[in-house]
């Protein structure tokens, strides 16, 4: 019930807007260019001082307003800007607003309509223009599924702070062009969703993470995918690539795969091979040394007991020419005694 109030209230925006102005002044401000860039601004603030009543975005494009914001009703947004959206509202009398995750679909001329009270209506007219660069996103995430396969898409919200709002879109692949796909809002404790394409379910938790489920992928089901989280931080967004293979494709898929893993089987079986070649050649030098070295002292030692030996002989034959000078001493002094004992006698 809440949300048929919501859509009614903004489809009578037009004929609200009608009433207001009756009796009262419309002043249109001079028209200004905008250069498409991500988080782009476009100005409506109003001059003037008094009670904001109401504020609606159009677009020539569009048959439908692309924003407006209600003091007492709140905001609400067309398919294809849900979720990218949002007022400044810096002053009281401040209806411009922000448009982040752009594509060159958001090239054209904007109205924007700012209804006051007492002194009546404030116009004025924005023009974005190309920028002459094509506009790249990176994916977050990048999935690959094979055709009539099924897979899940999933976007979890992981950044602090409350969300109120979420939506998903795909991109083109040339402009960029979003298609909504679907969009979920929590309203007095229950979940609103919306889908807008016949092309998988999407399921929204309590916790307002999304998910797209594809069933019997075909080629078309491929892209870039992208999830807008509106928080009172701001809108935050994570994009997903899907890439669809066809048999043909999954076959030589398969087989790169399979040459990829083979090689890098080779290549790890040689590494290893060749590691424990380095080990073992430096395992058996560590030998070698360690035996040369144990070998080394053995033959020193001995070398020394043969030079010892050597040198007790030379030792021992010293000691014998010095017993026989010992000897040669004692016999003349042998000798010396006769002689002076026969001298005695002849006296």
């Amino acid at each position: 019930m809440v949300a048929v109030q919501k859509d009614y209230w903004y489809f009578m925006v037009p004929m609200m807007s009608l009433c207001l102005l009756k009796g009262s002044v419309q002043v249109k401000a001079p028209e200004t260019t905008v250069t498409l860039q991500e988080g782009m601004i476009l100005d409506c603030l109003c001059p003037w001082t008094g009670q904001l009543t109401m504020v609606s975005w159009n677009k020539a494009s569009l048959s439908q307003p692309v924003a407006v914001y209600h003091p007492q009703l709140g905001t609400n947004f067309a398919p294809s800007y849900d979720g990218r959206v949002a007022f400044l509202k810096t002053t009281p009398m401040d209806g411009s607003i922000s448009i982040v995750n752009v594509s060159q679909s958001d090239v054209g001329q904007y109205h924007c309509s700012l209804q006051t009270y007492p002194q009546g209506s404030w116009t004025k007219y924005t023009f974005v223009k190309k920028t002459g660069l094509k506009i790249s996103i990176q994916p977050d995430t990048e999935l690959v599924a094979a055709e009539n396969d099924n897979l899940t898409i999933k976007c979890d919200h992981i950044q602090n702070g409350e969300v109120y709002h979420v939506s998903i879109e795909k991109l083109g692949p040339e402009d960029g062009r979003s298609t909504i796909i679907a969009t979920c809002q929590m309203q007095d404790e229950v979940m609103d969703m919306k889908e807008f394409s016949n092309r998988g379910s999407v399921n929204c938790s309590d916790a307002m993470d999304v998910s797209l489920h594809l069933t019997n992928i075909i080629e078309e089901d491929g892209g870039l995918y992208r999830c807008n989280f509106t928080t009172d931080a701001g809108v935050q967004s994570t994009t997903v690539l899907l890439s669809t293979l066809s048999a043909q494709d999954l076959g030589s898929f398969r087989y790169m795969l399979y040459v990829y893993v083979g090689a890098g089987v080779i290549g790890g079986a040689f590494l290893m091979g060749l590691i424990l070649l380095v080990t073992w050649v430096n395992r058996r030098k560590k030998k070698r040394e360690e035996y040369r070295i144990k070998l080394h002292p053995g033959k020193r030692q001995q070398r020394n007991h043969y030079e010892r030996s050597g040198v007790y002989d030379r030792m021992k034959k010293g000691t014998r020419i010095g017993a026989r000078d010992k000897d040669i001493y004692v016999n003349l002094q042998i000798v010396r005694a006769h002689e002076k004992q026969k001298r005695k006698q002849k006296r």
